[in-house]
């Protein structure tokens, strides 16, 4: 989720527990859900309203993503071979309320707690990943399922209306502990088989016709519409492959086939292919995702580009993802020093599902500059720090040499070969005891 639907959405459960609240208007007025995150959105405060906790990344106000951030921070050193400070993992791990959720923030742990399936889900991410948190992530996995829609889905809030980036997030905490999306059922015992977050994730894909053929919405619009939105396509592909908030990288990727690129389907597996055609399509130009707030200019948006180098490797789309990757590279240090752990920690997931290296990204070392964000580290280990991006990946052309303009003219039928032969592979593995 990006960070402005992230702050709007924390700003709702907050108000319902505590009632109004008032902040800047350069954030509230820009939380226009379904649209997509500006590219310095995550920027710190320059005051927090409260003070940082010793434990916590970041010097930014931890208000509305304080679990959030840390939970990506720890999620990502873990990927790199980094084991965090204790008091780190301790903060993280005392910030789970009563009846097993998390909420964005909790300063006051005796105060109401405003919980968040988003902050829940991706802390139990960060804690399965650790290790030796199995109560606490077992809490937080029923409540999950406690506040899950009838139509399988989740929303940021208990009962709230089911959306794409929470479902597919919910779908990651579910995946961590071993349990199958499938198996996720609302009134699943009580004479019906219920729905299962497919189900949900399903009925936010878009139709394969047009120029959005195979994207996600956020949610539908006030009359059911949907409208393609980068942002949820990128959450609900890992989540429709069944995948936590890392991916599942490069491991065992074949392409042989030539099948269409996009597909009518009831299959999430498909679907979600159906979208990694959508984003590698939507990169193919620029390299990048774009958004813009209301009235202001198209900018680059460099979180959610992460996101999609992570769900296209993860769709057996790694081709398509290197040239995010190496625009990347080459744009993202300003905006990562400004937004912070959340931003590093998202460079660092797509760097190392795409096989670049995250201590040399760009010329930066994303794994220490994470770690300058918060607690030192107990170990940094360097068996990753080691460059893994052929010559190819950092080439201003295309992957083969190729000059970029002909990948954008005929990539959407080489992304159909590859979407083709990554649903044959895919089927193998399934068939695999």
């Amino acid at each position: 989720m990006n960070a402005v639907r992230r702050t709007a959405a924390a700003l709702a459960a907050a108000k319902a527990v505590i009632g109004s609240v008032t902040v800047g208007t350069a954030v509230i007025g820009s939380a226009v859900v379904g649209s997509a995150a500006p590219a310095l959105a995550a920027t710190p405060s320059p005051s927090p309203s409260v003070a940082i906790p010793a434990g916590l990344y970041g010097t930014a106000d931890p208000t509305y993503d304080g679990v959030w951030r840390q939970s990506l921070a720890l999620i990502a050193q873990d990927a790199v071979g980094v084991v965090p400070a204790d008091k780190a993992v301790t903060w993280l791990a005392g910030q789970q309320c009563a009846n097993g959720a998390f909420g964005a923030f909790r300063a006051d742990a005796g105060k109401p707690c405003a919980a968040d399936t988003n902050s829940t889900a991706v802390a139990v991410q960060a804690l399965a990943a650790l290790g030796g948190h199995d109560t606490a992530t077992d809490n937080a996995l029923a409540w999950l399922k406690s506040v899950q829609n009838k139509d399988g889905g989740w929303g940021y809030t208990a009962g709230g209306p089911s959306d794409a980036n929470s479902t597919s997030v919910v779908i990651g905490a579910f995946a961590t502990a071993g349990t199958k999306p499938q198996d996720i059922r609302k009134g699943a015992g009580s004479g019906s088989s219920g729905k299962s977050p497919y189900d949900a994730l399903l009925a936010l894909a878009l139709p394969c016709t047009g120029a959005d053929a195979g994207a996600f919405a956020y949610q539908p619009d006030k009359k059911g519409a949907l409208t393609a939105n980068a942002d949820a396509t990128a959450a609900a592909v890992l989540g429709a492959l069944g995948e936590p908030i890392t991916g599942s990288g490069t491991e065992g990727t074949a392409r042989t086939e030539t099948p269409s690129a996009c597909a009518k389907t009831a299959d999430p597996e498909r679907a979600a292919l159906n979208g990694a055609g959508y984003l590698a399509k939507a990169l193919a130009k620029d390299g990048h995702l774009t958004s813009a707030l209301p009235g202001a200019d198209d900018q680059p948006d460099y979180g959610n580009t992460a996101d999609a180098v992570v769900a296209l490797t993860s769709a057996g789309l790694a081709d398509q993802a290197k040239p995010a990757v190496r625009w990347l590279e080459a744009n993202s240090a300003k905006w990562a020093a400004q937004a912070g752990p959340a931003a590093y920690a998202q460079l660092i997931l797509a760097a190392t599902d795409a096989g670049a290296d995250p201590r040399d990204f760009g010329g930066q070392n994303l794994v220490d500059q994470l770690g300058a964000t918060g607690p030192t580290p107990k170990k940094t280990s360097d068996a990753q720090a080691t460059d893994t991006a052929t010559p190819a990946t950092k080439s201003a052309d295309g992957d083969d040499g190729t000059p970029k303009a002909v990948w954008a003219i005929g990539g959407g039928l080489l992304i159909g070969a590859l979407i083709g032969a990554t649903l044959m592979f895919r089927g193998r593995r399934r068939q695999q005891p």
